[in-house]
């Protein structure tokens, strides 16, 4: 092999897993910029903010489909019924 992008995919993944276990191993070596701790801090804040309630799979499908699908769809006449039904 003469590099790593001549690694299968499957091979590239373990790759990206083994160096993201290494790195993990020892996090105190990681540099993380101030920047970056901002950046996560201002995120945590939006979030305990702005909690929202879990959503239905019910209330979940009809966003989508009313955002994405129907218009997309029924402008081409592709949505059948019994499409976008619950995960098994």
């Amino acid at each position: 092999m003469d590099s790593i992008f001549d690694l299968s995919p499957a091979e590239k993944l373990q790759l990206v897993e083994d160096l993201w276990d290494d790195l993990a191993a020892v996090p105190e070596t990681v540099l993380v910029h101030q920047w970056q701790k901002d950046e996560l801090a201002r995120r945590k804040e939006n979030l305990q903010k702005h909690q929202l309630s879990p959503a239905s799979w019910k209330d979940l499908r009809k966003s989508v489909r009313d955002l994405w699908i129907m218009p997309r769809a029924s402008s081409q006449g592709r949505l059948e019924s019994g499409d976008l039904q619950s995960p098994a």
